[in-house]
């Protein structure tokens, strides 16, 4: 693979990444950072440079199509926070005086 290509690539990955953080959902974003990371993974060992093309093609659909998602504010179903991310809220709620204690 060319410099150029190998360039483009990584930009293609660091902008997916990018625009998938911006994902409300924990579940949504997870996900697709889970899956951008697999397929980059799993195809990191081809050389054909017609496939590549094509997976580059594709993987700039994919952005277009995270953006979209991204900054549509009700786009996905479910806006109740899950768990985990209420885990970072709970610190800036002082404690009680009888959790104090214990």
């Amino acid at each position: 693979m060319a410099a150029s290509s190998r360039a483009q690539v990584l930009r293609l990955y660091r902008a997916l990444l990018r625009e998938s953080q911006r994902f409300s959902g924990y579940n949504y974003r997870t996900y697709a950072i889970r899956r951008i990371r697999d397929a980059f993974r799993e195809n990191k060992s081809i050389k054909d440079s017609a496939k590549i093309e094509e997976l580059v093609n594709k993987a700039k659909e994919n952005l277009e199509i995270i953006h979209r998602q991204g900054r549509s504010p009700g786009c996905l179903l479910g806006t109740a926070k899950m768990p985990t991310e209420l885990l970072g809220s709970l610190s800036r709620y002082p404690r009680n005086q009888t959790s104090a204690a214990l």
